[in-house]
Order: C-alpha cells, then structure tokens, then sequence
C-alpha cells in the first residue's frame, strides 16, 4: 500500500489571492502520489505511470552487427590486402557466427547481422564488385563504418525507464527490447467530475427558459482522457447545500479526486467552498490570475478537491494550469511542464498589474514558421469560440501593463499540456 496522506500540512498562507508562480509551487512542493502499485501487462502500458524503476538486463543489441547488406571484414586485412577478400561465409539477420574470420576473409553480411569474430568494418553491397568467391572493397573506408556496436542504443544495467515516468509508445518498445511482458505501474487515479448549478442542462435535454446546456462537464472529460486517471461522470449538483455536501462526502469515500465546476465563489448558490470548509480542508482559494480567480483546491480525508471556475474558457485554462499537474503529482507521475517560447506580438493591450493573465493565442506562420502570435480578439471567459480558435496560450506577467506590437510574449502550445 502506498502512503496515502495527501498533502505535506495545509498550505498555509497570509495573502488574499496567490500568484500564479506559488501555486505551482504549492502544487509541486506539497503534493504526493495517494495510488497504489499493480502488475500491468505490455500491451496495456501505454499512458501508464511507472511505480519503480526498470534496469536493462542485456544491452541492446546484444552484440556487434550490420547497419547495412555488405561485406565483413577486418579493417587492417583490408588495407594490406589492396581491397581483395576471399568470401568465406554468408550471414543473415538471426543467424550466429560460429566461426571467426581468418586472415583476408570476408563474409557476405545482411542488415542486423551479428559480426563474427576479426570483423570490424562493413562495405554495402553495392559498392563492391564480386567474383567468384573474391569480393573487391572499395577504396576509403574508415575502421568500424557501418557497424552497429554492442550497447550503443542500451548497456545492461542501464536504468531504461524511471519510477513517476509516464509511458509513451518509444518507452513501451524499450521494455519490449528487454524481452519484458509486464511492468509494475501506479493503480489509476480516480477522478470524480461534478458540474454545478441549476441553470445548467445535460445535452440531450430540452433547455427552458433561464437554461444553458452543460458543456463543461464534457470539456473536462476530454481533457481529463489525455493525463493519467480514470474517470467517472458524476452529473450535474443542484443549487442546493445539503445537495451537495452528500454527494461531495460520498463520492470522496472512494476517489482520489473530485472536480467540479461552478459554485467555486462565495455567492447565496456557490456551495463548494462552505461544504468544503465544513467537512475537510481548504487550501487554495483566489487566485491572481485571469480567467479563472475561483479556483479551489482542497480535501476531505485523503480525496483532493478540485473546484473550478463556472465559465468554460476559466474552467479549460484552469485545467490545464493547475489541475494538470495537480493529477500528474497525486498519480505519483513526474512533474509535467509546459514548455513555452517566446514570440513577437501581432496585438495591443492594457492590464492591469499584480495579476497574471492568460489568452488565447493564435500562431502566425509563414512557410510552416511561427513568426508572431496574435490574441481572440474578444476575451470573454464564456466564448469557447475562442478556445476553438487558439493554438494555445498567451502568458502576460504580473509586472507588465501593456503589450505593443512586436513586444515578446510568451506562447505556450496546447501541446505543451499533453492536449492537441
């Protein structure tokens, strides 16, 4: 069983609202992985998070071999011999060389070939003219060309994957190559998603007046499905408190997140922070950022709580800021950064200070290029529009006041968040 305290203490702090650099920091420093360890076979590893590290127990490839169809030889019998060699084996890929060249000896070699013994170097084939059993090897090769040493690619002992290390399909074809069937990674996170609010409708019903269809729900389920976890819809809640507080305390009893989203303020119908405050702890609340301040983090018992803003562009941005790594570190993953560069701006703005703010950026191109970075043009945290448009997002400090054409920005890719 792995530990399953969650958080290392409250996170006790003395501001009205963070910042979004200690956020992070809170995220990174004071949450631990709550999953525990199973046996997963190799054909179901991918996106999974690895619970040890796994050790090469041979090197790979195993022995020297053919990087090209050629000719086999020793380099010095090469270079004495005035390129004349006597063929006196042939070699395909799976076959073993039970016999060492001798001295002006060559053999006839296929691409993956293991090398026998006394040959070092290898000539492709159609750089070679042959007769008879006498092949001719052309001028200026150097010692070792087209050999594949023993180990270049993997040396036995060699750590090939990391504890916290989340599988890709180039990471599933290394445990392959050991020869290994399965691995022992982290049990699945189970994540629990709520909407809230009363004026919310799911798809598929008739909206009344007053109502709006429920997208948010199945945003984040979409975006939940690129990080690690397993999750499980648990509908919409009701403007109602006690409402609320049941469904939150029962489904806590057997997830490791809840997120919800909506009811994360402090209006009459906003009942996330007051059932959170009664029954576990609040840890995170207000934040200085833009769109998305209403975001809660805490728990009750050992289940994280995830409150999210109401408006879909708060809820995706504050998915992929927060609640991303959030689930990486609670999986018991590495920490997931998102890679940003810096580019030229294509727009103008004013803000204000003392808050970061994030905006949908849309990459200008040319020949396949990105050469500048352009915002929405209208910053409404209810457009999904918008969200639609980007190519990701526009990072504007907490220090800067405005933003001229060609001032650098940072732009951070939606692929930089495991999202396309």
């Amino acid at each position: 069983m792995t530990d399953r305290r969650l958080l290392d203490d409250c996170f006790l702090h003395d501001k009205d609202r963070l910042r979004h650099h200690e956020v992070l920091d809170h995220l990174r420093r004071r949450l631990t992985g709550v999953c525990d360890a199973e046996t997963v076979p190799l054909g179901s590893l991918s996106g999974r998070v690895l619970a040890v590290d796994v050790a090469a127990s041979r090197s790979v490839p195993p022995h020297d071999n053919a990087a090209v169809d050629g000719y086999a030889f020793s380099h010095a019998d090469y270079a004495a011999d005035d390129g004349k060699l006597r063929v006196a084996m042939r070699l395909a890929a799976g076959d073993w060389p039970d016999a060492a060249l001798k001295a002006g000896e060559a053999v006839r070699i296929f691409t993956g070939a293991f090398l026998p013994a006394g040959a070092d170097t290898v000539a492709m084939q159609e750089d070679c003219a042959r007769d008879g059993d006498i092949v001719t090897i052309p001028p200026g090769l150097k010692p070792g060309a087209n050999r594949r040493r023993a180990g270049e690619d993997v040396t036995s002992g060699d750590t090939v994957a990391k504890a916290g290390q989340r599988l890709t399909a180039a990471d599933i074809g290394t445990l392959a190559s050991q020869g290994l069937t399965e691995a022992t990674c982290r049990k699945p996170l189970r994540i629990a998603v709520f909407s809230t609010g009363d004026e919310i409708v799911e798809p598929g019903n008739l909206a009344a007046d007053g109502q709006i269809y429920d997208s948010n729900r199945a945003m984040l389920a979409a975006l939940l499905d690129h990080w690690p976890g397993r999750i499980v819809d648990k509908g919409r809640l009701p403007d109602d408190r006690e409402a609320v507080a049941s469904a939150i305390q029962s489904t806590a009893a057997d997830h490791d997140i809840i997120v919800t989203s909506g009811g994360a303020s402090r209006g009459e119908e906003d009942h996330i922070v007051e059932v959170l405050d009664s029954f576990g702890k609040r840890h995170l609340w207000q934040l200085a950022i833009k769109p998305g301040r209403p975001l809660i983090l805490g728990q009750i018992g050992d289940t994280a709580i995830f409150g999210l803003p109401g408006n879909p562009v708060a809820v995706f941005v504050c998915a992929l800021l927060y609640l991303r790594p959030a689930i990486h570190m609670l999986q018991g993953a590495d920490w997931p950064d998102a890679e940003g560069f810096a580019l030229p701006a294509r727009f103008s703005m004013k803000k204000k200070p003392d808050r970061r703010e994030f905006l949908r950026g849309i990459l200008a191109t040319e020949d396949g290029v990105a050469v500048g970075v352009d915002k929405f043009p209208r910053d409404g945290s209810g457009l999904i529009s918008g969200l639609r448009a980007a190519d990701g997002l526009i990072e504007i400090a907490e220090d800067v006041t405005a933003i001229a054409p060609g001032d650098p920005v940072i732009f951070r890719p939606f692929s930089a968040f495991g999202i396309t």
